[in-house]
Parts: C-alpha cells; structure tokens; sequence
C-alpha cells in the first residue's frame, strides 16, 4: 500500500469531502476525485488518504510525490499471548477455597481452572442467561476445547518436546510390526453378540475415594493420604456390571481410560494404579472367548497409556525438565531420585496378590528399567517370560506373551527372548486340545474352528517379530512344528508371519506337509489358502512352477465342499495368472464352471467368482487372448444375478480399455466383446443414473473405435449397423457410430484419391443415409444439428448434392426446436452464443453448395434467414444482427465469378476441377 502526500498552502484550510463525487477548491487549485472508501489522516500541513479501494483523480493541477515509508520501522508488535476463553464470553467470578502451608499455594493448571479434586468453591454469575448457566459462561466449542487440553496429560505434553532426546539403543521400531494396522484389524473381525460384564469400582458417578488429593505440598502428607487410599481399597467397593452389550463394553473401557488420566492428572498415583490393577484383572476372564482378542486390544491400549505416563514422569523427575523444556543442574542427583522413584513403583507392582495383573503392569512399565538397570533388558525379559508360565489358561497365556513380545521390542533388538517365548507356548500347545478346553467349548457353545481362530493374532504377532528383518529361527521353527501333532494352526501362522522369500524356497516341502495335515478344527482348504496368498506375493522358481502348481491342486481338488474350493482357488488366481499361460487359465475356467454347475453352487459363490475373473484380467497381460478362449463366456454364464453380471462385464471393457492394443481385427474377440456390450447396454432403463449410463457408453464408444476391418469398408459399415441395432438408447455410442461412418466415407474417398466410381458413390450414398437415419434417434437438439451439419459436409465433400440438401434442410429445421439454455455443471448456460457461431459456420459452408433446382435459388440461405426469426434472442443480445451481417457477406461472395475456396472435383463456380 502507498500513501500519497498532498501539500497545502495553510494548514488549517482542509478539504472537505461531502459526497462520493466532490469538487473542492484550494489555493486557487481546483480537485474533483470519484472516490468509494477513503481512510484520511490528519496532521499539521499534510493530508495523507490511505487508498482502501479504489480512487480516481481528474483535473489534478498540482504536484504530488511519493514518499516511501518503512512499515517495519513504524509497526507496533503487540505481545501475543494464548487464551482459552471466548473474547465475547460472559465472564463469572470464581472464588476458589484451597488449603496453603507456609510453603505457598501450588496449581498445577491454572489460577482460573480448579482441578477434579473435591475442593469448595463458588462461583458469582454474572449473568443468569441459560447458556451461562449451561456452560459456567463459556461458549460450548470453547468449553469442549478445554476440556480436550485439561484431559491431556501435562507429563505427556512435556515428554512430547523431548521425544527422540533419549534414544541411545538400537532397537526395533514397534511401527516396524505395523500393530496399528493389526489392532484395528482385530477390533473389526473378533465382535460379539453376547452380554459382557465389568467389575470396577472407578465408573460410579459418585468418587468412591472420598474427597480426593487435595492440593498437598508436604510430602509426608501425601504420603499419609496415599496410605489412607490404599486402606480404603476394599473388594466392597466394587461395582459389577452386567448385560452389557459390546458397543456399551467398549465405552465403559474408553470410561476408565479417561478415568486414569484424570487421576494422574490430578496426582492421584495410587488411584491411577488401582484403575490400571483392575483393567488388567479382566484380561483373565473368558466368559466370552469369541471377543477375548478385542479385549485384550482394549486393555492393553490403557497399559501402554500408563506406562507412557510413569516412564514420562521418570524421565522429567531424571532430568528435571522444566516448564520451558530445559534441565536444571544437579543431573546425578535427580537420576537417583528418579531411580528411587522407579524402584518404588516396580515395589509396589511386586506387591500385587493376583499373578496376572502383576505381570501386565510389570511389562507395562517394562521400559522403566533404564532408569535402574539399563544393561538388563533381556534378563528381565526372559524373566518375566518364565513366570508367564504360571497362566494356566493357554489364551490367556498367548496373549500375554504376545505383549511382552510387543514391550520387548522397544526395549531390545535381541531375538533370543522372543524365541524362547514360542518355545513356551509349543510346550502348551497341546492343552489346546484337552478335555477342559473342549467342555469349556461346549458350554460356551463354540466351535473348535472358531476356538483356534482366536489364537492367530497373539501367535501371527510373536512369530513375525521374530522373523522380522532376521531369518536364522526359520528352519528351526519349520522343524519343531512338523514334529507336533494338531499343527495346523502353528502352519497358518508360519505362512502368514514368514517371508515370503523362504516360502517360495521350500514350496514342495509346504505342499507335502500342508497335504499330510490333520488338524481338527483347520481344514486343508484354509491351509492351502494361507499358501496360496503367500506364493502370490513371491512365487517359486521358474522351473518348480508347474510342479508346485499340480502338487498342490492334487490337494485342493480332492475338496468336495463347493465353498472350499472355491475359496481356496480364489487365492491362488493372482499366481496362476501372472505365472502362467492362457492355457492354464483356461483349464482353470473350465474346472471351476463344471464345479459350480453341480447343483447351482454358482448362485451361493458370486463374489468369489467375481473375485476371481477380476484377478485373471487384472494380472494376465493379453485380454485379448483371454476373450477367445473356449472356457471364457460359459464362465460368464455363471453370473446369473443382474447385479453380479453386470460388474463382471464392466470391469472386462475398463480392462480391455486400458490393456488392448489401438485397434482389434479379429472376429472371435469382437463378437465376444459385442456380447459383452450387450449386456451393458441392456441394463440401461429409464431410472438408471446419469453417472452409470454415461460410463457405459464411454467403454462401449471405446470398443467401436478400436474395430478395425482394415480395407474391407462394406464388412466395417455392417459392424456399425450391426452395433446401432445392439446399442440401443445410448445417445453417446450413436453419436460415436456417425462419426465413425462419416470418417470411413472420408477414408474412402483418400482411398480412390477423389476419382469417385459407381460402386464408391453407392458406398458413399449409404454411409449419408447410415448417418440420416441414426442422428434423428440422438435426444440433445444441439448434438444432432451438429451431426447433421457434419455429415452435410461429407455429403458436399463425396459430391453427394442431393444428400448434403437433405442434411442442411434437416439441421435448419431444428433451430426452432433449441433451448434457450442447458444446465452444465448444474449452473444453466445460454445456447444464444453456440447458435450464432453455428449458423455463421452453415452460411460458410452454403457459399459452395449448388442451388437445388427443385427448391429454387438461395433456398437453404432463406430457411436460414427464416428460422433464425423463430428462436427468441434476448432484447440486448446482437447475435441476429450478426447472423444477418454474415448473410451479407455470404450473398456478396455469391455474387463472384470465382469463390475464395472450392470443394475438388467438378465446376469451376462451385467446386474446383
């Protein structure tokens, strides 16, 4: 912005503006300006107007110069600072009670904020309006925002600016493992329908602690008030919840996880502690065995929150982090403190009666370690892996060593204590299948099926981190398994977590041992499932391929459950097609129409069909190839459901449109795909939507244009008839067959280089009349004026005179008929502007049509001079003043012995010898 300094003669006479447009004299200097906004600034002897937006200056007879400012120099920096309040909040006053020592008072938030803690207060309104009463004076978004930063644990925050100070180990990176992505899949796959229960005493609304901490500052009475905490836990306090429902089991978890912040939060450690026992008291309850592996997510996500919490608060004790995130000296003695602080807490986790809630929050706060012994992770490790022995329940004790598995890995890159975990539970592996577990089953009504299927997070999870980036256990791992009986599930769990490298390695060797399995409870179709995933992502070598292929479908034949098979074979499609030639897929087609023919198996298994031809056209490169094989269209047969039919068929056009080469000759693959178009274009009814219909004909245009009869034009325009009569109420796909047909009467006259013979003329006259006939089926007015006009010009260019009359009386014909306007993008668009531009390009091309002696002379400039009349222009608009002065033009050119062009081939007047 530039400000424009105006010097006057006197200092007191100052112009005054009195209206928008003023004129003002000063010192014998006159000034008229048309002004819209204008910030005007006072000092003695100058004016300065600040331009706001926009000022125009006439009849300005003095001098005027710029004068640069320097902003920076001259800008007022105002201290900045973060509020939390609503400036247009209505404010009350609180007065907040709170007991002091002769040490002061200590707020850990805020003077403004009083805490969770029961403390006596009031508060003086202001105001009495109802949302002030509601929300104590603050706005409701303001108020949520707050209680966001009040719940967020201030250890957290702080701990947050110095994440990645202390991080001297090489270990593996949790995220490596991706168990984000394996929580979520587990929360979405193992749900319930039955009642769950809770037993907890912190989700009351009444504080079952009393009063709570209040703002202590001496440690001995903190001391004492944690004592008298932990008197007062007692199991009459607890509160048992029942019939509750999944989506109400995972609130209440989501309650007491809040529960724990607001505690630590408020320095209320024992109770934090307390609400962290009981969460890990849960995770020995299996009343419900089908939602055991989401129950274990839920709790575990508040022990990794507590344990974040106490390894924070160590760290900062260690380092006296302050406010400011900088350290205060002293450092040796703040880490004994922080040590002593660490040994206190691993004391009181030790103090604990219950085994398991013992051991979860020893390996929560596992890390805490390196404030006390920092050499001896692993021995903690495997300790705490060799008391993981006293779980008798042997899902209860899988889980458990799947989390300390996960801790471990952020403590130590060593493999030994995860190998000595798996060796664990191999020992207890076969209590899976003991009498227990088995009447457990029954009186939860569970199947072994769905039993072992619960095992496969905990021990896919412990498996591939020990293999994770580390292939020295494989071999070991593969033998030790093949020697235990049941180890179906111990081989889903190899395929899934191991490489897929070594799985390619020893295919032969997982086949036979896949083949000799029996495992109740795992079927041979879900263990060549797992194979089947994992040599798609690495297949065996080249010259194991087809023997790796019959060995196993040696296997997978011999299933007799049409749901098996077809699941199995599902899986292995990606291989098949990518390693394979077309006729093995073709074989592999047939074997499975023949297999979903038996007792319309077919009408149960549409989306792995569906599934499986998806993957054929995705991963084998020739569609073309694909088209024309015997098996393809009877396994499309299969698809007897519209809904199912109709995507299969689209999805071979999008594929045939992005993989095929530009144009198709051979007769088999465009009859397969004219039936293919078929069936799209007859899924096309009234209430289809505009989106649908359009794709459809966009794949089906694209099928027209890429067929090719190279110079057989008769068997070219037959296809096109051939397609008018299949691809019907497809405006777009007929517009693309006029303009086929208008380009292949062009191609012909190239072909005979303009010397038009009998036969050619007779070829040319039917591609007019092709065109005459299809455009009136188009519904757009503008879309068929455009085609007539089009194939008017072919007509003209073929010498076809009597055809281009008919063509240009036809579009004529049709201004009359033209909207005004034509919603685009849902905004409504004039069609005054594409008229004129039409009309003028008509009278261009009527310069060189001869006169029709039937009509008499000018009669097309006539009709166009006559329909013009009829289409209703705007009162401003000029666009009939234009048509008219083109018309000039085009008489005046009429009126030349000789035009400025021609069209080749006849009289000199109109067309050029």
């Amino acid at each position: 912005m530039m400000k424009i300094q105006f010097q006057f003669g006197s200092e007191n006479k100052l112009p005054q503006v009195q209206s928008p447009t003023d004129r003002f004299r000063q010192n014998d200097r006159f000034y008229e300006f048309n002004y819209f906004q204008i910030s005007v600034i006072y000092e003695p002897r100058k004016i300065f107007f600040q331009i706001v937006r926009s000022i125009n200056f006439f009849k300005m007879a003095t001098d005027w110069e710029c004068i640069p400012h320097f902003y920076e120099g001259s800008k007022n920096h105002l201290k900045s600072y973060t509020t939390y309040e609503h400036p247009l909040k209505i404010h009350g006053v609180t007065v907040i009670e709170s007991k002091c020592t002769k040490y002061g008072c200590k707020d850990k938030r805020s003077n403004f904020n009083s805490d969770n803690s029961s403390r006596a207060s009031s508060s003086i309104s202001l105001s009495v309006e109802p949302l002030t009463l509601s929300f104590d004076g603050t706005d409701p978004l303001s108020l949520f925002a707050r209680q966001d930063q009040e719940i967020m644990d201030p250890l957290t925050q702080i701990a947050a600016e110095n994440e990645g100070k202390r991080n001297d180990r090489k270990c593996i990176d949790e995220d490596n493992l991706n168990w984000g992505a394996k929580r979520l899949g587990i929360l979405n796959r193992y749900t319930t329908s039955e009642k769950l229960s809770i037993s907890t005493s912190f989700l009351s609304t009444v504080n079952s602690c009393g009063e709570g901490i209040k703002s202590q500052t001496v440690v001995s009475d903190k001391v004492k008030f944690r004592l008298e905490q932990l008197d007062e836990f007692d199991d009459s306090s607890m509160s048992h919840m029942v019939d509750l429902t999944q989506q109400e089991y995972i609130q209440r978890i989501e309650q007491l996880n809040q529960e724990l912040l607001i505690s630590w939060t408020d320095d209320q450690r024992v109770r934090s502690l307390k609400i962290v026992i009981q969460c890990s008291k849960m995770l020995a309850h299996t009343s419900v065995l089908s939602f055991y592996p989401s129950q274990f997510v839920l709790i575990t996500d508040i022990l990794d929150m507590f344990g974040k919490l106490v390894h924070d608060r160590l760290n900062i004790k260690a380092n006296n982090i302050t406010g400011k995130g900088e350290k205060s000296t002293g450092t040796d003695a703040l880490y004994e403190n922080a040590k002593e602080t660490c040994q206190n807490w691993f004391f009181k986790i030790a103090s604990i009666r219950e085994l398991l809630p013992r051991l979860y929050l020893e390996m929560a706060i596992l890390k805490c370690y390196e404030f006390i012994s920092p050499n001896d992770f692993d021995k903690n490790v495997l300790r705490i892996s060799k008391m993981i022995r006293g779980i008798g329940d042997p899902l209860v004790q899988a889980y458990a060593r799947c989390y300390l598995v996960r801790i471990s890995l952020s403590v130590t890159a060593d493999k030994e204590s995860i190998k000595e975990n798996f060796k664990d539970f191999l020992k207890i592996y076969p209590t899976i299948f003991s009498g227990t577990v088995r009447s457990e089953l029954n009186r939860q009504r569970l199947s072994i099926e769905t039993y072992l299927s619960l095992y496969s997070p905990a021990l896919d999870f412990i498996l591939l981190a020990l293999v994770h980036k580390c292939n020295i256990y494989t071999e070991e791992i593969m033998n030790e398994c093949k020697e235990i009986k049941n180890n179906g599930l111990l081989f889903i769990s190899m395929l899934n977590a191991f490489q897929s490298e070594f799985i390619a390695a020893h295919a032969l060797e997982f086949v036979k041992l896949l083949a000799s399995c029996n495992t109740e409870g795992i079927s041979k179709g879900f263990l060549f499932r797992a194979l089947g995933i994992s040599v798609s992502g690495c297949p065996p070598l080249p010259e194991q391929s087809l023997q790796f292929l019959n060995a196993s479908f040696n296997t997978i034949d011999t299933f007799v459950d049409p749901t098996e098979y077809i699941n199995c074979i599902e899986t292995w499609t990606q291989f098949i097609a990518e390693n394979f030639s077309v006729t093995v897929i073709d074989d592999l087609l047939g074997t499975i129409t023949l297999r979903m023919n038996a007792s319309r198996a077919y009408e149960r298994h549409y989306t792995q069909l569906q599934n499986i031809l998806d993957k054929i056209l995705q991963y084998f490169k020739n569609t073309e190839l694909l088209l024309i094989q015997e098996n393809f269209l009877p396994y499309l047969d299969l698809f007897q459901k519209d809904s199912n039919r109709i995507a299969v068929c689209k999805n071979i056009l999008i594929r045939f449109h992005h993989k095929s080469e530009d144009i198709i000759t051979d007769e088999i693959v465009i009859n397969a795909l004219m039936f293919i178009g078929k069936i799209l274009s007859d899924s096309v009814t009234a209430q289809t939507v505009e989106d649908e219909r359009r794709q459809i004909s966009k794949l089906i245009s694209s099928f027209i244009r890429k067929v090719s009869y190279r110079n057989d034009f008769e068997r070219q325009l037959s296809f096109y008839v051939e397609a008018r009569g299949v691809f019907t109420d497809l405006d777009a796909v007929y517009i693309t067959l006029v303009n086929a047909v208008n380009k292949l009467a062009v191609e012909i006259r190239h072909g005979i280089k303009g010397h038009c013979t009998h036969k050619t003329g007779a070829f040319v006259k039917a591609c007019i009349a092709f065109c005459f006939i299809s455009i009136p089926s188009i519904t757009a007015v503008q879309n068929q004026m455009d085609l007539y006009l089009l194939t008017g010009q072919v007509a003209l260019l073929n010498q076809c005179l009597g055809q281009a009359d008919a063509c240009f009386e036809a579009a004529l014909q049709l201004v009359s008929n033209l909207p005004r306007s034509v919603e685009i993008e849902g905004k409504p668009r004039s069609l005054e502007t594409y008229l004129v531009s039409y009309l003028c390009n008509m009278l261009a091309t009527l310069v060189v049509v001869p006169d029709s002696p039937d009509q008499g002379v000018l009669y097309l400039v006539r009709l166009l001079l006559s329909e013009v009349t009829k289409f209703s222009f705007d009162d401003q608009s000029c666009g009939m003043a234009t048509v008219y002065l083109h018309a000039l033009d085009m008489l005046y050119v009429q009126s030349l012995e000789e035009f400025p062009y021609h069209i080749p081939g006849g009289k000199n007047k109109y067309i050029c010898m």
